[in-house]
């Protein structure tokens, strides 16, 4: 009697023991480490874990897709080297502008963008000014806040009632947006433009009617990541 118990004790003992470790190899396969997140098959971390999860977050190929709504400022204008009155009056107008950039690796990128400002004058009329333009910059992230800074160059054609200009501009600015999930980050920024108006007459410079103009903006954008 005592050996027949003795061998149902063994037998439930290795039965108990054997459907324990069935079960952990259905939770966990060979190598599996509990401090690395479970990814989808390409290696890519799925939409449901992003909360817990900050990727390294760009690579050489990356590409961004950026619309942006802002207010403008005309700040100081310069005419044949002394400071002027401008004829715009607050509030101003805004832009509406688009911009591509690709990373040449984690942090520098380079694209281009256009755009459309408008201004409003003291006497009710409007002034258009179109960017087209490449810029080129360097993006710092910190967890999933991102700050990029940029320069860039380009043509802007001019417009203001019956009289046309075509010219260039310089730009520079920086910003700051929160990745809010892998495809989109939201965010605002900030950019100054620098506007040269050099009239000619009769192929000659005419001094007294230059115009060197700085308009700075702020801009709510919203970047589609891809």
């Amino acid at each position: 009697m005592r050996k027949a118990l003795a061998i149902f004790l063994t037998l439930t003992l290795y039965c108990f023991s054997g459907q324990g470790a069935v079960l952990s190899a259905q939770d966990k396969s060979p190598g599996y480490d509990e401090s690395i997140p479970d990814g989808d098959d390409d290696g890519e971390m799925p939409d449901a874990d992003w909360g817990k999860y900050i990727p390294d977050m760009y690579t050489k190929g990356d590409q961004i897709f950026a619309i942006s709504a802002a207010t403008i400022f005309p700040v100081v204008f310069f005419n044949n080297g002394r400071v002027i009155k401008h004829n715009f009056d607050p509030p101003v107008g805004g832009v509406l502008s688009l911009a591509y950039h690709h990373f040449l690796g984690a942090h520098l990128f380079v694209g281009g963008g256009l755009g459309i400002k408008f201004n409003y004058t003291l006497g009710q009329n409007t002034v258009f000014i179109f960017n087209i333009g490449g810029r080129g910059g360097w993006q710092f992230v910190y967890r999933r806040f991102e700050f990029p800074i940029f320069a860039g160059i380009g043509m802007s054609p001019q417009r203001y009632l019956n009289a046309g200009y075509f010219g260039m501009f310089l730009e520079g600015g920086g910003a700051a947006y929160y990745r809010f999930n892998p495809n989109w980050s939201f965010g605002i920024s900030a950019d100054w433009n620098w506007y040269p108006q050099l009239p000619m007459k009769d192929g000659k410079r005419t001094l007294e009617k230059d115009i060197y103009a700085n308009i700075v903006g702020v801009m709510l954008s919203a970047r589609y990541h891809f």
